[in-house]
């Protein structure tokens, strides 16, 4: 018996059980606690309506919590920019104060619902938090809750994201973050429990793994499994994802989560198993260690049934006191650093002023004709809309509540200056042709200098299964053209004569490309949060320049896409869509202009040699600015590889006329090719490297997009 198994045993004659000693190991303390528990009080806890087990001082814990841009549905909290939004700022230190600004938040407010006796739902400390799903098509109506089209950028956004979230203490979790949906999940949501996303090797190990690898390497503390079946197996039950891969390659030791009711898909709607027990006993057989539904329930009759054995309950009993103990659970709040956050954080003004930062960063400019900023001499602007006035177009879906949303409307009332007047109407609705034949926002129009149209989409038309009250199809849309109503009134207002600058609200791409022909200026705001307001209004009277990137391509239409309910990656994405698109990814303008120049690369290198690229950016512009610098990389001598894909980014501030140098490096891995069995190689032969301010075409140009840098070098 070694010393610290006396120490162990001498505690427990003292009277102090183990896991209740915080200086003990936490794995000490995890097998401590276990072995205490019976079989039923271990099945208990792995329903994420986990019930407090008195007799060892358990508490009751809810494991449903979200945080997508924000604590949500746990009443106020400062609510960010959606998901899509925060990529649009192409910005990983800015997302990291945003995520460590929640965890801030929902700390405070944890710690505050315990003291008042509250461990309900959306109170606790585990996050569903983030969806790394690859946005491969714009019909998908929780695309707005991912980071975007690109593997890369999704990956590097996710790892920033869930450092803010968990913290860098050595020893405790300031929250536990979340990867979701694992594997192969972008809808249609109206199939989702039913479906099977059938992909290849190497469209799964090239486009739909990377960024959860990635987050399993960042050390998120939980996965959650999809609804859906990939390649023939349910994801909550998949050898393939969750043992093969997921703690097998990866080595992940962390928690698994059910999506909520998915384990019950299992015998309702895949036809993988026939009973509650049978898909309770796959689940956990496969590494799913909590479930969000019902099944769970049945875990003690598979048991006795012989379907499941204890020993694999206490395996995932053990993942799951793991984190628990990581978040300071079980220990005197004065040794846990996080639990000292007090509830002035919350919506702290702080808070509030990062919210919009975010916010203005995010924004992306898609056509200016020399209208923004908005000149001095306007003295008459009309606001209208259907999303100038509706805080639905700031929140998004996964919110929390704030006091101080702010809509456009209420934004540029509170910029213009008092010699400036300002109007409203809203014009038409959001998709419903008005009834009233009569517009008095036209004769408005007609008499303003500047028409600010705020158009776009929101939650009522696209956003998850049965959120979405104005869908016919359950989130998602049959179309990305903006309704025709809103079409009809646009076009009423250009017979106005006067120039129009068009904002547009959404979580995914749009068809704008009639609007684009009609309109002086458009900017995306996507869904803002509670500052949107207040920063639209900064971006277009000049305060902060517009410096966004769009994070996924913008189709001219639905005919550039393949079906939806295909899964292959050809055709989808800037990656591998062959058709030049209205807006590419990576595109987004700015008051300023920018040049790019003096390429540097070596010309060779050999297979398993790291790679640097350098290029001097510089300001052509009059006024101080961000640029969002960008690399990709393209396989000259390769079939059936990206047209281009991206590699690197950096967000510089450049004051006019000051070049500056940037430099990227590329690891091996960023240099490897996805063979079609789904393997990973350094294939010898040429490569083009392209470093700009959006994705390499000739659509990119077309737009204003600065001249790009190209070189070449050999891998051999």
């Amino acid at each position: 018996m070694n010393d610290q198994s006396k120490q162990d045993n001498q505690r427990k004659q003292d009277g102090g059980p183990v896991y209740t000693d915080p200086s003990a190991d936490i794995e000490r303390r995890i097998e401590d606690l276990l072995g205490r528990m019976t079989l039923e009080e271990k099945a208990s806890q792995m329903l994420y309506t986990s019930p407090a087990i008195p007799r060892l001082g358990v508490p009751e814990y809810n494991w449903w919590n979200e945080c997508l841009h924000g604590v949500a549905r746990a009443g106020r909290a400062t609510v960010f920019p959606q998901a899509i939004g925060l990529a649009a700022t192409f910005d990983e230190t800015l997302i990291g104060r945003v995520a460590d600004a929640i965890s801030d938040e929902a700390r405070a407010k944890h710690h505050a619902a315990v003291r008042a006796g509250n461990r309900g739902q959306y109170r606790g400390l585990t996050f569903w938090t983030p969806n790394v799903n690859i946005f491969r098509d714009p019909r998908w109506g929780r695309g707005q809750e991912t980071y975007g089209e690109d593997p890369f950028l999704t990956a590097r956004i996710g790892r920033a994201f869930v450092r803010g979230l968990q913290g860098s203490h050595p020893k405790y979790l300031k929250t536990a973050a979340c990867a979701k949906h694992f594997a192969v999940h972008s809808g249609p949501e109206r199939d989702r429990h039913r479906f099977d996303a059938v992909v290849t090797p190497k469209d799964l190990r090239e486009t739909y793994l990377p960024a959860f690898h990635e987050l399993v390497e960042e050390g998120v503390e939980s996965v959650m499994g999809a609804y859906n079946r990939t390649n023939g197996e349910p994801c909550n039950g998949s050898r393939l994802l969750l043992v093969e891969i997921l703690r097998g390659e990866w080595g992940f030791s962390g928690h698994v989560v059910s999506d909520c009711w998915a384990i019950r898909d299992f015998h309702e709607y895949h036809g993988v198993t026939k009973t509650e027990e049978e898909s309770a006993a796959l689940a956990v057989k496969m590494g799913c260690d909590l479930n969000c539904g019902c099944v769970f329930e049945k875990l003690l009759d598979a048991v006795k049934q012989g379907l499941l054995e204890e020993q694999a309950i206490d395996t995932a009993v053990r993942r799951l006191l793991r984190t628990r103990f990581r978040l300071g659970m079980f220990d005197p709040p004065e040794l846990v650093p996080y639990a000292s956050i007090g509830e002035e954080v919350i919506g702290s003004d702080e808070h509030r002023v990062l919210a919009r930062r975010a916010a203005a960063r995010s924004f992306v400019l898609l056509k200016n004709n020399g209208i923004l900023p908005l000149r001095s001499d306007v003295r008459r602007i009309l606001v209208t809309g259907p999303c100038a006035a509706d805080v639905d177009a700031l929140l998004a879906n996964y919110h929390g509540l704030s006091g101080r949303l702010t809509t456009v409307l209420e934004g540029i009332a509170t910029r213009a200056d008092e010699g400036v007047t300002v109007d409203y109407r809203q014009g038409c609705l959001l998709a419903t042709p008005n009834a009233n034949p009569t517009n008095y926002a036209l004769s408005e129009a007609k008499n303003a200098d500047v028409v600010v149209a705020v158009f776009g989409i929101t939650t009522r038309i696209e956003g998850e299964e049965g959120d979405s009250i104005e869908s016919s199809e359950f989130g998602d849309r049959t179309d990305i053209a903006l309704p025709e109503n809103q079409l009809e009134y646009l076009r009423a207002l250009k017979k106005c004569g006067t120039p129009i600058v068009a904002v547009i609200a959404g979580g995914s791409a749009l068809g704008l490309e009639e609007l684009h022909a009609t309109v002086d200026a458009v900017l995306m705001m996507w869904y803002p949060g509670q500052e949107g307001g207040h920063a639209v209004a900064e971006v277009l009277f000049g305060d902060v320049p517009p410096s966004g990137k769009l994070p996924v391509t913008f189709p001219r239409s639905i005919e550039q896409l393949p079906p939806f309910d295909e899964y292959s990656m050809a055709g989808r994405t800037y990656r591998y869509m062959e058709e030049s698109p209205m807006y590419p990814f990576g595109f987004g303008l700015s008051y300023a202009s920018f040049s790019f120049s003096d390429f540097r690369a070596p010309a060779r290198i050999a297979v398993g040699e790291e790679l640097r690229v350098e290029c001097v950016v510089k300001n052509t512009g009059t006024v101080p600015a961000d640029e969002v610098v960008q690399l990709y990389l393209t396989a000259l001598d390769l079939d059936s590889t990206p047209i281009a894909s991206l590699k690197g980014f950096r967000r510089v501030n450049l004051e006019p006329n000051t070049p500056h140098r940037v430099a990227f490096h590329l690891e091996t891995r960023d240099l490897e090719t996805i063979q079609t069995d789904g393997s990973r190689a350094i294939m010898p032969g040429r490569y083009r490297v392209t470093i700009g301010d959006a994705s390499p075409g000739k659509r990119s140009r077309e737009l204003g997009a600065a001249e790009a840098v190209v070189g070449e070098f050999v891998i051999e």
